[in-house]
């Protein structure tokens, strides 16, 4: 079986961060996020790496962090182009808006050729999380009719930021700890201390603190990107003209949950998610890293 692949998707905009924040230095050597995520997977066993990119961030991309990833495993590029669309649509004059995480993953098809791990580069998700998702990947078996995917969760409370709002997939797990649903739910923020979400911008509904969401890190294999590629059809057909319209992932594997043609199981890691969402993130974040590296679990120059 060969090497599993992993897919850090990093052509998000970031427009509420106000800046490039995948490349916004966070450890005390200058080292960014993705950093730190590269430094755990390369510890977890990973060899081979694709990194979804924009073109226009493509110099600025491969001299930051292309320049150390590249000493030590197999690299690629792929970019997401809003005009990577499939034959019979054309992109709108407006779409300014990446298409989302699903059609990301979706772009790197022709470089993906085994179980491969999909997840965020401007997220932390921490050491352990790694290592579970490799060795979920090193055993996945694609020839099976429902293969088994899996999503590491994290408890909703730890989760979020005192800055604003965040998307959130929401899971529910079966007795067989097999995700059973999972929505997105793009507008959820802590109030008087407790989450909330709201679906109109107006009412505000109360989640339990404990209850798991997906961090959008997850292991697929290959037979993937034949369902991405029907679901993009059916998105762009009712969605092509909304502009902020996004092609989830979560979406896509609830869609193969509720129709039996995959199962999910639903990993768990103890350690700490956190993120740069908004600028006021950033000094929790770079405190969160210098503690980590005073308990001996990061260098104080990573790639050194």
């Amino acid at each position: 079986m060969a090497e599993p692949q992993l897919i850090i998707m990093a052509a998000g905009i970031g427009s509420r961060y106000g800046g490039l924040k995948q490349v916004d230095p966070v450890g005390p050597s200058g080292e960014i996020i993705i950093d730190y995520s590269l430094y755990d997977a390369l510890r977890a066993g990973f060899k081979r790496f694709v990194f979804i990119i924009r073109k226009e961030i493509e110099e600025v991309f491969k001299e930051t962090i292309g320049s150390n990833i590249e000493k030590h495993a197999e690299v690629s590029y792929v970019y997401q182009g809003l005009s990577k669309l499939p034959e019979g649509f054309i992109l709108p004059d407006e779409r300014v808006k990446p298409w989302g995480t699903a059609h990301a993953v979706l772009c790197a098809k022709d470089v993906i050729d085994a179980p491969f791990g999909a997840l965020n580069a401007d997220d932390f998700y921490g050491s352990q999380a790694y290592q579970v998702l490799y060795d979920f990947l090193s055993s996945a078996d694609d020839s099976s009719v429902v293969p088994t995917y899996s999503m590491i969760s994290y408890a909703l409370e730890n989760t979020l930021t005192e800055h604003g709002h965040v998307a959130r997939g929401i899971c529910s797990i079966d007795n067989e700890g097999f995700l059973s649903n999972v929505v997105e739910r793009t507008k959820v923020k802590n109030i008087d201390s407790a989450p909330h979400f709201t679906e109109d911008g107006e009412s505000w509904i109360a989640l339990p603190r404990d209850c798991l969401v997906s961090m959008n890190i997850w292991g697929f294999t290959p037979k993937l990107f034949n369902e991405l590629e029907t679901q993009f059809i059916d998105f762009l057909s009712t969605n092509i003209t909304n502009n902020k319209s996004e092609f989830f992932i979560p979406t896509v594997v609830n869609e193969l949950i509720q129709e039996d043609r995959c199962k999910v199981s639903v990993l768990k890691t103890n350690d700490q998610w956190f993120g740069v969402t908004y600028q006021e993130d950033k000094p929790q974040v770079k405190q969160a890293i210098l503690a980590l590296i005073q308990q001996g679990i990061y260098p104080e120059k990573l790639w050194s």
